[in-house]
């Protein structure tokens, strides 16, 4: 006996066929990844954004699965840059110089060196992201061939656009796989970020919502003033200090992070401009010129930039009752010492007894240890024709308590020693 089927009627749409369970799994797929973003400040997002936006290599220094891809992922879609992943260690050093095409003459038009096809594909989008993963496993030869391509944009005979940023990430020697320490030369041409895990951020993206990355906004205002404030900040931390211009470490590891060199330092002058332009905090600078030059130089040019805010100590000589003294302990302490320095520098006793007006309101509006060792250059500065001024009696008992202390400090550390 033969059957039909049941006649549907015109216009009326047939039930769709079940979803197949590889169509269930995508929708769910796509549901997990669904994830939103929200503005919260992040430093390392923020460091790292800014040094982009100066077009300077980073290098995310993290342990696996720390999200150093993840980030670089969500950086680019944020930004609206084409993203292209290059996995270092899994490249030959020709694919970063080039590869050899021989033509139809080579005596007579020479072996051109082809790039790559991904190195094509950002010349013809004219900007992009260009991420260089596992960088920390890639082979001596394959680093050696990466120098020009970071320095120099160029990959065999093809320069990449101005608006294509190159950042790396890798992993410590320790935990890599197989991993290599950095060459120098190419250690030298990045800043270096430590990525490290925020579980806040770590929960609150799980659950749907991530930072967003957004490039410094930079006051249009603020430009010129921000490139003389880099200069002098640099340029006077490296002339009182000329051994800081190219100081190569010692060990192999440290080699392979960041180091003081002149393209280091000149890396730093633009960073400095882009986050005084930009208004960003202390502690995003702190990241980037650290990451630069090194935590020991790095350091100390973060120090003498607080010390570029300091007033004058010939404006606090000229009037010590109304002098503005710093905060910060190590900050006041300075601005004591450099009072000092001035007074020895030209001695005359109308300097004298300002610099002991300036340390009696230093002692009235702080802690008094600062003043002790201020207190005692200053005194041995007296000449004979010069009167004892009043000031130095309400100093003399916070000098006497701290020379107290002090010998008090020395018996209980020999006593200490001694039951040993």
């Amino acid at each position: 006996m033969q059957t039909y089927a049941p006649l549907v009627p015109t216009g009326t749409p047939a039930d769709p066929a079940p979803a197949s369970q590889i169509e269930v799994a995508g929708a769910l797929l796509a549901l997990l990844r669904d994830a939103g973003t929200e503005p919260r400040p992040d430093i390392q997002l923020e460091a790292l954004t800014l040094a982009v936006a100066a077009d300077l290599p980073v290098l995310l220094w993290g342990e696996p699965g720390i999200g150093k891809t993840a980030a670089l992922t969500q950086l680019a879609a944020a930004l609206d840059l084409p993203l292209t992943t290059v996995i270092a260690s899994v490249h030959e050093p020709s694919d970063f110089s080039g590869l050899p095409i021989v033509g139809d003459d080579p005596a007579q038009q020479g072996v051109p060196m082809a790039p790559p096809d991904w190195a094509v594909r950002l010349v013809r989008a004219g900007r992009g992201l260009l991420f260089l993963d596992e960088l920390s496993t890639a082979p001596p030869a394959v680093q050696a061939a990466l120098l020009r391509l970071v320095l120099e944009r160029r990959i065999g005979a093809l320069q990449l656009p101005p608006e294509v940023r190159i950042v790396a990430a890798a992993n410590p020697r320790s935990s890599a796989a197989d991993g290599w320490e950095l060459s120098p030369p190419l250690a030298n041409r990045f800043v270096h970020l430590q990525w490290t895990h925020d579980h806040e951020v770590v929960v609150r993206g799980l659950g749907g919502t991530w930072p967003r990355a957004t490039l410094p906004r930079l006051d249009p205002e603020r430009l010129p003033e921000a490139v003389d404030f880099a200069r002098r900040a640099v340029c006077g931390l490296l002339s009182a200090r000329p051994g800081l211009v190219h100081r190569l470490p010692s060990s192999e590891t440290r080699r392979g992070g960041p180091w003081p060199s002149p393209r280091s330092w000149e890396m730093t002058l633009g960073l400095i401009a882009f986050a005084t332009a930009a208004g960003s905090s202390r502690e995003v600078l702190s990241l980037l010129v650290r990451g630069t030059v090194g935590d020991g130089p790095g350091l100390e040019l973060l120090a003498s930039l607080d010390r570029m805010d300091l007033p004058d100590p010939e404006t606090l000589l000229a009037d010590p009752a109304g002098a503005d003294l710093p905060e910060r302990g190590d900050l006041r302490q300075a601005v004591l010492d450099g009072v000092v320095a001035a007074v020895r520098g030209r001695p005359e006793k109308s300097r004298w007894d300002a610099a002991w007006a300036l340390l009696v309101r230093a002692l009235e509006t702080g802690a008094p240890d600062l003043v002790v060792v201020p207190a005692t250059t200053l005194a041995s500065l007296r000449q004979e024709d010069w009167d004892v001024p009043a000031a130095i009696e309400r100093l003399a008992g916070a000098v006497s308590l701290s020379r107290r202390a002090d010998r008090a400090a020395v018996r209980t550390a020999a006593a200490t020693k001694a039951r040993r």
